[in-house]
C-alpha cells in the first residue's frame, strides 16, 4: 500500500490538451494499457529523458522527432518497455507512430512514442494498432484520471496533482501524472511522467524551467538504485490562456509552480515504491558542496542494509554510520559528524550520542514517515533525497515480474 497518497488524486482539465486511452492487450487483457494524449496546434514541449546508454526505442524515436517537428501526440503503452529490442524495436515504435499520425492527419514526426513494462520483449504493434482507433475517437480534456490509471505497471495507485497559479496576475493551471514505482534511480526524470499547461511560453524558456525543476524533484529520488532504460519526462504549454510567461517575475512564478507539482510527483513515486511501507527523506547538510552532500545521501539512501532496518524498524544506526563513510568524503573529521532522526540525535563526537535512548529512536521509526538528517559539519551545502524501505514484497514483485 502507497505510503500518504490518496487513491485518487484530483486532476483538472488544461486548456488544449485532450487525452484517451484503451484497451490493447499488450501484456495482460482486460486493463487499459494504451494512452493518446493531443495537444493543441502551435503547443510547446520540453523533455528530458534517460541517461542509461541501452536507452528504450521509444527515447531514440521520440528524441529524433522532437528535433524534427513540433509534436502534436503522444503515443503510450504500458506493459511492454520496447527497450533491448534493436533495429526491430525501433520500426515498432516508427510504425506506431505512423499509425497514430494516419489518424489524425498529421506527419509520424509530431507523434512522440513512450513505452514501459518489460524489457526485451517485441513490441506488438498490431495490438496497439487495432486500439488506436478506439482511443483517437474518445479524445476528452477530462480523461487525465484515466491517462494515469493507463500508464501503470506495478504501481498500486494512479499518481497526479493540478496545481493553480497566476502568472502576471492571470490565472493558469498545471497537471501532471506519473508512474513508476521499481526501476527508479533516474538520473533525469522517472519512469515516465507527462505534465501539461496553458501558458504562453517559449520552447527554450519552457525546456530551462522543466530541467531545473526536475533536477530538485525527480532527479532526487531512488527505490532500488536502478535507472530504467525508458525514463522521459515531458512539459507540454498549450498557450491557450492569457497567462505570458516572458518577464524574469512571469517565469519565476511559472518555475515556482512547476518545482511545487513536479516535488509532488517525486514524492509520489517513492511513496508507492514496489513494497514501501515508509518514506524516508535523507537530508545531508554541512558538506563542502553539493555532490558530496550528494554522494552521502544516496550512499544512504540505496543501502540495502539501511533499506532493511527502515523496513524492520530496527534503530541499527551502525548502518547509517557505515553508509556514511563508504560514500568517500575526503578528510572528513568523524568527530564533527552528527547523525539524526527526525531531531533526535544518534550520532555525535565519532560514535553514538551520550544521551541516545533506543526507545526514542524506536518510537520514531515505527512510523510510516521520518527524516534521517546527516550533518558533516564542514560547509554550508545541503541536498535532499527521498527514499523508501526494502520490504519482503519488494522481492516478491521483481521476482514473479514476468510470471
Amino acid at each position: 500500500m502507497a505510503v500518504g497518497l490518496p487513491e485518487k488524486p484530483q486532476l483538472d482539465p488544461v486548456p488544449g490538451v485532450r487525452l484517451a486511452t484503451a484497451m490493447a492487450g499488450i501484456r495482460k487483457p482486460g486493463r487499459r494499457d494504451l494512452l493518446v494524449i493531443e495537444a493543441a496546434p502551435g503547443s510547446q514541449v520540453a523533455a528530458v529523458f534517460t541517461r542509461n546508454r541501452f536507452c528504450a526505442a521509444p527515447v531514440v524515436v521520440a528524441r529524433d522527432h522532437l528535433a524534427q517537428a513540433a509534436p502534436r501526440y503522444c503515443l503510450v503503452n504500458a506493459g511492454n518497455a520496447n527497450a533491448g529490442t534493436g533495429a526491430a524495436g525501433l520500426q515498432a515504435a516508427l510504425t506506431s507512430c505512423r499509425s497514430l499520425a494516419s489518424l489524425a492527419g498529421c506527419e509520424a514526426q509530431a507523434v512522440l512514442p513512450f513505452s514501459t513494462g518489460v524489457i526485451g520483449e517485441p513490441l506488438p504493434v498490431e495490438r496497439i494498432e487495432t486500439a488506436l482507433p478506439t482511443a483517437f475517437a474518445a479524445l476528452s480534456a477530462d480523461a487525465w484520471l484515466d491517462a494515469a490509471h493507463a500508464i501503470m505497471t506495478t504501481d498500486t495507485l494512479p499518481k497526479g496533482l493540478s496545481v493553480h497559479f497566476e502568472v502576471a496576475g492571470q490565472p493558469a493551471v498545471l497537471t501532471g501524472i506519473v508512474k513508476g514505482a521499481g526501476m527508479i534511480r533516474p538520473d533525469m526524470a522517472t519512469m515516465l511522467a507527462f505534465i501539461a499547461s496553458d501558458v504562453n511560453i517559449d520552447k527554450s524558456t519552457l525546456q530551462a524551467c522543466l530541467q531545473q525543476a526536475v533536477d530538485r524533484s525527480l532527479n532526487r529520488i531512488t527505490i532500488d538504485g536502478d535507472t530504467s532504460t525508458n525514463d522521459a519526462c515531458l512539459l507540454l504549454a498549450t498557450g491557450a490562456s492569457a497567462a505570458c510567461v516572458e518577464s524574469e517575475a512571469a517565469i519565476a512564478e511559472f518555475q515556482a509552480a512547476l518545482d511545487q507539482l513536479c516535488s509532488h510527483l517525486a514524492q509520489a513515486v517513492v511513496r508507492d515504491g514496489e513494497g514501501a511501507t515508509r518514506f524516508v527523506t535523507v537530508t545531508v547538510a554541512g558538506g563542502s558542496n553539493d555532490a558530496e552532500c550528494l554522494r552521502v545521501a544516496y550512499a544512504i539512501a540505496e543501502s540495502p542494509l539501511v533499506k532493511t532496518a527502515l523496513f524492520a524498524a530496527d534503530p541499527n544506526w551502525g548502518r547509517i554510520l557505515a553508509a556514511v563513510g563508504r560514500s568517500g568524503p575526503q578528510d572528513l573529521d568523524i568527530d564533527g559528524v552528527a547523525i539524526y532522526i527526525d531531531d533526535y540525535c544518534i550520532v555525535r563526537d565519532g560514535g553514538r550520542a551520550a544521551d541516545y535512548q533506543e526507545a526514542d529512536v524506536q518510537a520514531i521509526m515505527d512510523g510510516s514517515e521520518y527524516t534521517l538528517r546527516v550533518d558533516l559539519g564542514r560547509g554550508t551545502a545541503c541536498e535532499t533525497v527521498w527514499t523508501c524501505d526494502l520490504s519482503h514484497d519488494y522481492v516478491r514483485i521483481n521476482a514473479e515480474y514476468r510470471t
